[in-house]
């Protein structure tokens, strides 16, 4: 693989634009624009800036797996109605008991209620309800945490959705088509290495920058 291919992005804000660039015939639609945070919001902020779109987060834990926190028993997502999502394959292996997933669910509800204060502060959350959402990541290796968190928007009531990211592999990308309207990814791969693999600059995001972002992001209408 040459040196172009592994930096195809600078960093994410770079990868945004590319992504937003491509994503110009939604802008008639208002779309919401929903990062994952944290890697995915500096690609989101340069989409809804170039769409004149609101910004806004869609909160994902992973729920670990008893004594294997690495391994992903599935995920749950922040809204209305929090929605857990499980890795049948990963249940049927691990078979946790209905106890530890009930307190591994309540666990990770209060890491993400305490991220909404920490990011949102006491701005309420936007409505998805019928509305065209922009979901958004800085990349996709399994897609374990995308999967969770488009099956949670259509639990909403959402009326279309569109995943964007800058870099993923393509057989992931086929594995969640059937959970979106739309996939935009310049960077659909056969050879996939690493999300950072394809970006010059791919520090971790941090909760100050979510919060800048955010807050740069706000005067645009709701």
């Amino acid at each position: 693989m040459s040196s172009s291919a592994r930096q195809h992005y600078a960093d994410r804000a770079e990868a945004g634009r590319q992504l937003a660039s491509l994503l110009t015939h939604l802008r008639p639609e208002r779309p919401l624009v929903l990062a994952l945070p944290r890697g995915g919001v500096p690609v989101a902020f340069e989409i809804a800036r170039a769409l004149e779109a609101p910004l806004d987060l869609l909160m994902v834990r992973k729920l670990r797996a008893p004594g294997y926190p690495e391994l992903g028993l599935g995920a749950v997502v922040d809204g209305e109605s929090p929605q857990p999502v499980f890795n049948d394959d990963v249940m049927d292996m691990v078979r946790p008991s209905p106890g530890y997933v009930e307190d591994e669910i309540r666990e990770q509800l209060q890491l993400i209620a305490e991220r909404k204060r920490l990011y949102r502060g006491d701005r309420p959350p936007p409505r998805l309800q019928g509305r065209c959402v922009v979901l958004v990541d800085d990349g996709i290796a399994t897609g374990g945490t995308v999967r969770a968190a488009l099956r949670a928007l259509s639990a909403a009531g959402v009326r279309r959705t569109v995943l964007a990211v800058p870099v993923a592999p393509q057989s992931s990308l086929d594995a969640l088509a059937p959970l979106a309207d739309e996939l935009v990814c310049p960077l659909a791969l056969h050879d996939f290495h690493s999300v950072g693999f394809y970006f010059g600059d791919f520090e971790q995001t941090s909760d100050d920058e979510v919060v800048r972002l955010l807050n740069a992001a706000g005067h645009w209408d709701r």
